[in-house]
Formats: structure tokens, C-alpha cells, sequence
């Protein structure tokens, strides 16, 4: 059993993923939308654009998602999504996609005594990352 992580967004759901499947080298796997729904009862409220659920895989990890209209979403909180990146080349590239535009830095790129860098931040679509690369600080 793996966890999935499950995102809301406010009304740019598709806009979000599509943008993490690019920079992540993830799969969109399937995309429903409100106005799929085979009777207006099962759709959330707002129009039939909203992404009632979308997946992505990304490695062995699945990424699911979907809007939360009006009154039902609220910013994430008390989370991070952490991503190990395989090298710092690949910490700056992610970090610099990621976090271009972002709502909040939390922590700049920088070393840490567990990792040769490490960042937190909140990405503009308002996902909260950390991303870790251990390099030659990794206990062995």
C-alpha cells in the first residue's frame, strides 16, 4: 500500500497538473470533469469546466486532484509536498520551475546539516514544496 496524495485547487486544477506533469515528468492518467457527471445531483456546485478529479502518476507515487469550488476550498495547510531530486542540477531546475511566481518562500535554497540543499515554498498555484537533495550528507 503507497499513499496518494490529493490536491485542491481553486478553479485551476488543470492548469496546475498539466503544469506539474511537464516540469515533474509525470502521466496524466485520467481527467473527469463536472460536466461528465450523468446527472446534474452528482455534480459539485460551478460549472461543467471544474476538474471533479484528475490523476497523475509520477514514478510509482499517484498525484490526484480536483477543484474545490467557492465555499469548499480552503489553502492546504499543515503539509508539504517533498520531492528528493537525484542531483543539485536537478534541485535547481525543479526549484526554478516550481517556484517561479511563487505565493511564499518559506525557506531559500540553501544547505542544511542533513542535506547540501533544501527549500520550502509555496508554488503559485498554492501547493506548499520542500525539496531536499542529500547529496554526500546522506547517512550511509
Amino acid at each position: 500500500m503507497e499513499p496518494t496524495i490529493y490536491l485542491f485547487f481553486n478553479g485551476n486544477c488543470l492548469e496546475a497538473m498539466q503544469f506539474y506533469a511537464e516540469t515533474l515528468d509525470g502521466q496524466i492518467t485520467g481527467i473527469f470533469r463536472n460536466g461528465d457527471a450523468p446527472d446534474p445531483e452528482s455534480r459539485m456546485p460551478g460549472g461543467d469546466d471544474l476538474i471533479m478529479n484528475m490523476s497523475m502518476t509520477l514514478g510509482r507515487a499517484a498525484i490526484m486532484a480536483s477543484d474545490a469550488p467557492g465555499e469548499w476550498y480552503s489553502a492546504p495547510q499543515g503539509f508539504r509536498v517533498s520531492l528528493a531530486p537525484s542531483s543539485l542540477e536537478e534541485f535547481d531546475r525543479l526549484y526554478a520551475a516550481l517556484a517561479k511566481a511563487a505565493q511564499s518562500v518559506a525557506m531559500e535554497p540553501a544547505e542544511t546539516f542533513w542535506a547540501e540543499r533544501f527549500a520550502m515554498f509555496t508554488d503559485r498555484f498554492g501547493t506548499p514544496w520542500m525539496l531536499n537533495f542529500a547529496g554526500r550528507k546522506m547517512p550511509v
